[in-house]
């Protein structure tokens, strides 16, 4: 009965994931970035400090946090859906190794936010600038693993 629902549904679903997805990574190319400006140009307790932990904390808060648990329930219900994923094949693994990848590097990048609200960061904008890099190499994963899938 599940799984009837599933199939039924599974353009909706897609479409929500794909939706999710992009909302997240958005979030992920961005919040490091903002890092990398808070680190090099921002003092601290200054106004544009408190600017900065405004919009890192409503970007991880309002955007990247529902985006990424949307991106899970509607990418599990895709997971669940008859016929959509052989696990026999190796691209579902991959695939999901780049998605947990990807959902420590948004805890990573919230501690790091935490870091800035508490006054303690102590990574410069340079450490930031190499960890932008994660979500682009997890992206590759994740993309070719899904659409090219080399190693079925």
């Amino acid at each position: 009965m599940i799984g009837d629902f599933l199939a039924a549904a599974y353009p909706w679903t897609k479409s929500l994931h794909v939706m999710s997805v992009l909302a997240w990574m958005a979030g992920l190319f961005y919040l490091p970035r903002l890092f990398v400006y808070h680190a090099e140009q921002v003092g601290q307790g200054n106004d544009t400090d408190q600017l900065f932990q405004t919009m890192e904390y409503k970007l991880l808060r309002v955007i990247m946090n529902p985006a990424m648990i949307s991106t899970w329930i509607f990418g599990l219900a895709l997971v669940f859906t008859p016929g959509i994923v052989y696990w026999g094949d190796v691209w579902p693994w991959t695939k999901a190794a780049a998605v947990l990848g990807m959902t420590w590097f948004h805890h990573w990048l919230a501690l790091r936010r935490k870091d800035f609200a508490k006054g303690e960061n102590n990574r410069t904008g340079r450490t930031y600038r190499m960890m932008n890099e994660v979500p682009t190499l997890l992206m590759v994963v994740i993309v070719i693993s899904v659409i090219a899938r080399p190693f079925s």
